[in-house]
């Protein structure tokens, strides 16, 4: 059902944990099934010098977390910003379609972390995606 990177990530996750002084904190959740997502970004001259996460939910979503991470440090704001749920999946080899929803929340968690920066330091926000958690079109609901 998982990819061998899914696994990976599932049981080796990378960036574990919060940063105490962060610059940007995103916090994004599905209620409907209980993923929970904080990500924490550290940012210097425009650059995401690290990430960190911490995640309660199934396997995909803390491989998903721990993937975004990975994917947003060293990029620029705007490179960061551009990382989308897609993005994430196919960097973990694929996710099945009714765990797509754990990589859209930490696309989610990206763009609020980020977001949460440009707000501290007097910058517009920028325009968030209209992310939908669940697939309406083929009933896929979350499920763990």
């Amino acid at each position: 059902m998982y990819s061998d990177k899914v696994m990976d990530h599932f049981k080796n996750p990378r960036n574990v944990g919060e940063i105490e002084d962060a610059d940007g904190i995103g916090e994004v959740g599905n209620p409907s099934c209980g993923d929970i997502m904080k990500i924490t970004l550290k940012i210097k001259n425009n650059i995401v010098v690290d990430a960190k996460f911490k995640t309660f939910g199934c396997g995909a979503a803390i491989a998903s977390s721990s993937m975004a991470t990975e994917l947003v440090r060293g990029k620029t704001l705007e490179e960061a910003w551009e990382v989308s749920n897609k993005a994430v999946a196919e960097a973990l080899e694929g996710l099945p379609p009714i765990k797509m929803h754990c990589s859209v929340l930490a696309e989610g968690g990206i763009h609020k972390a980020i977001n949460d920066y440009r707000r501290r330091h007097s910058l517009p926000e920028w325009e968030e995606k209209n992310l939908h958690i669940h697939d309406h079109d083929n009933d896929v609901e979350c499920q763990h």
